[in-house]
Formats: structure tokens, sequence, C-alpha cells
């Protein structure tokens, strides 16, 4: 288990050091509501790419998505090693927000049938949006003590749907009544909404830059050094994860359980079209989804500190099980607006205590390479999910057996992370 040294230069009992920390949710969540889950899709289709079929739209847009996934895929361990041999956690942060947020603002300048332009910053958005997240994942064990990490890194969740729901019902208002904010028509609208992701995300981003201290690494590298020895002993890192049975399992678990949380999340407002509700009765969901989770992320870190951390993680998977389950029945839509309640409660508690608890399991001065491989994790069942789910669609010509289908992830995930014991971990 990870032993935290009381090192001068960090920000533990810093209050002012977390908050800056988990503000930084607070702004890239801009990007994942607005842009991901909200508005690029939709504009993509019908401003972007509206000049080809429908079917070739998505294929670009799915082929965007991988492209970004897989440069994550490959970066994230690596450029984890590296930050931590080099104390550049926050260097490295520092470089994809910025990467992110340059993309996501270009987004405005990109006119009516440049899909390529629109997918390609799209794609180095994502890139700096996920890229950026090993980083700042890695630096919770400079903010809080493990203790406290449960409701530390729920902090940073419930700040996430928050500020990320505040932009979304601004933009969304602005997509409604266009005239009300000046703006000639809806397309401008969207347009000035990525700029504003934009804005957001590095307003709110400069607390952490300028309060949160990294700790010193043990052995301080230049750059250079640090990369040749991040890529060399890339191997022994993951020697080193396999070593760690209570880390490699839990790996493995939270691959295939948050493969099942991230294909709820994408493929919902997809679902809810097949089923033929309207386009507003999806983005009022999503904003419950967003407002629910402010509170419930911050009561599951206190669940998960009061009761174990494990067990309030199964607790959110059994719900999602019921809801995926209620989803098959779909009829109206408000039992849609029922199923993104539910989510509402459990999806950011989720996220939160699993970060939370695989940061009990690791070393703590590896800290950015180990979450490297969490994020890696991360992405790489973002990929599989959604392919469950279109094979399954694709081989019974049902929208509703195909969500059904996720349950798989949520019962097999569930079973290996029994097995995963806290105690087992070591230094």
């Amino acid at each position: 288990m990870s032993n935290f040294s009381n090192n001068p230069s960090n920000t533990l009992g810093n209050k002012r050091g977390l908050w800056s920390w988990a503000l930084y949710d607070w702004a890239n969540s801009a990007f994942a509501t607005t842009v991901i889950a909200g508005f690029f899709p939709i504009f993509f289709k019908q401003y972007w790419s509206a000049d080809v079929a429908a079917t070739e739209s998505t294929l670009q847009l799915g082929i965007g998505s991988a492209v970004a996934s897989l440069v994550v895929l490959v970066l994230a361990p690596v450029l984890g090693a590296i930050a931590d041999r080099s104390g550049g956690k926050k260097a490295f942060l520092f470089f994809f927000t910025a990467m992110g947020i340059t993309a996501t603002a270009a987004l405005f300048w990109v006119g009516q049938g440049q899909w390529l332009a629109a997918i390609t910053l799209f794609v180095i958005a994502s890139i700096g949006f996920f890229g950026g997240l090993t980083f700042y994942d890695g630096l919770i064990v400079d903010v809080s003590a493990p203790a406290k990490f449960d409701s530390a890194s729920s902090l940073g969740y419930a700040l996430g749907y928050l500020g990320g729901g505040v932009l979304l019902a601004v933009n969304v208002a602005m997509t409604l009544k266009p005239e009300f904010f000046g703006l000639a028509d809806k397309g401008a609208a969207v347009r000035w909404s990525f700029l504003s992701v934009a804005v957001w995300w590095g307003l709110f981003s400069i607390p952490l830059f300028l309060r949160v201290r990294e700790r010193e690494p043990t052995v301080r590298n230049n750059w250079l050094a640090s990369a040749r020895s991040g890529l060399r002993e890339l191997a022994g890192t993951i020697r080193d994860i396999r070593a760690r049975r209570a880390v490699l399992l839990f790996l493995i678990a939270y691959w295939l359980y948050i493969d099942g949380v991230n294909t709820i999340i994408r493929m919902a407002v997809d679902f809810g079209l097949s089923l033929g509700f309207a386009d507003t009765s999806l983005i009022t969901a999503l904003l419950l989804v967003q407002f629910i989770g402010f509170p419930a992320a911050i009561a599951f870190g206190y669940l998960g500190e009061k009761w174990d951390t494990k067990k309030a993680i199964y607790l959110g998977l059994a719900v999602y099980l019921g809801v995926t389950v209620w989803g098959y029945f779909l009829q109206h839509v408000w039992q849609f607006y029922v199923m993104a309640a539910i989510i509402g409660l459990v999806q950011g508690g989720v996220q939160s205590l699993s970060r939370s608890y695989f940061a009990r399991l690791i070393p703590e001065n590896k800290s950015g390479e180990f979450f490297g491989f969490y994020n890696m994790m991360g992405k790489f069942a973002a990929m599989v999910g959604p392919l469950l789910v279109g094979i399954t669609a694709a081989l019974t010509g049902s929208a509703r057996l195909s969500i059904l289908s996720v349950i798989i992830l949520f019962i097999v995930g569930g079973a290996v992370l029994w097995f995963v014991r806290e105690e087992e971990a070591s230094a």
C-alpha cells in the first residue's frame, strides 16, 4: 500500500491546494459535456458533414474517436513514467491542457462542410483532454493523504459534474434562444459554445497550476534522461504491475466495469434517438445526470470513507445493472428521465471511488506511470463497449437487446473485483 511521506514541498494539509486540484475537473468537464456528449456529434452531422450520408459521417466520427483513443492508449503509460522521474506531472498536464483548449477554440472558425478540419481538431482536443487526465489523476497523491483519497477524488468529480452542467445549461440556452444572446442563429450559438468551453477550461485551470505543489521525485532526472529512463523501464513497470496481484486484478476489473459505464454514457443519447425521443428530451436527460451527479459524487466519497470503498463501488455497479435492465423496457420519455436521474446518482461515485481505490493500491512515487496504465485501461474500455453494443444490434436487429448486452461487463467486472485485496498491495 502507498506510504505517504511528509514532504514539505507538497500540498498536503493545504485546502487551497486540494480545491485548486479539484477545480480542474470543473474546468475540463465542460469539454466532456458540451463538446463530446452534447454538441459536437450533432453539429458534425448537421453542419460540417451534412453533404454526406449519415452512415459515412458516423464512420468519420467513429474513426476520429478511435484515433484519439489509440494515441492516448499508447502515450499515457510512457509519459506517466517520464513525469514521475522528472517531477513533470504539472508540466505535462499544462501541455495537454493547452493542446485541448487551442483545438477546441479553433472549432469556432471551421466552416460548413469542412468535416476534415472539424474531425482533426476534435481528435487533437480529445487527446488534450484524455491525455491530461493521466497527470491530473496522478496529482491526487500530492494534494491528499490516503485516508482522504475517497473524499478528495469525489470532490473533483462532483465539481466536474456541476461545472460541466452549468456551462452546458448556458450553451443549451444559447442554442434555444440565440437572439437573446445577440447571435444570428442556432449554428452560431453552437460555434460560440465551443469557444466558451475553451475559455472556461483555461480560466478554471489556472488555480491548479498556481497552487498545487508537486512532490519532488526521489531522484530527479532531466527531461532527456527521464525520457530514456521512462522508455527503458516501461517493460519493468508492466512486470511490476503483474507482480502486484491486487493492482493487476483491479485493472482488469476496472477495464470491464468502466467499459460498461462508458458505454452507457456514450450510447445513451443514440439509444434515446433510436426510440424516437426528441433532441431536447435527450439534452434535458443529460443535464439531469450532471446536476444530480454533483451531490451524489460527494455523498459517495463519504460513503467510501465511512463504510467501505469497494462495497460502495459494488453498490454503484448493482444500480447500473438495474438501470440497464430498466433501459430494455423503456417506452416513454419520462422513463428515460428516471434512468438519467438514477445514473446521475451513481456514475460519479463509481468513477471517483475507482480512482481513489486504485491510488491506495499503488506506490506513491510511481503514481504517474501507474495512473498512465489506469487511464490506458479506461481508454481501451471506451473502444470495446460500443463495439459490443454494435455487434449485438447487428446480429439481433434490436436496440433494446444491444443495450442489455452491457450487463455482461458489470457482472464480470464485479466478479474480478471480488478477488482484489487491498491488504495485498505493497509499496
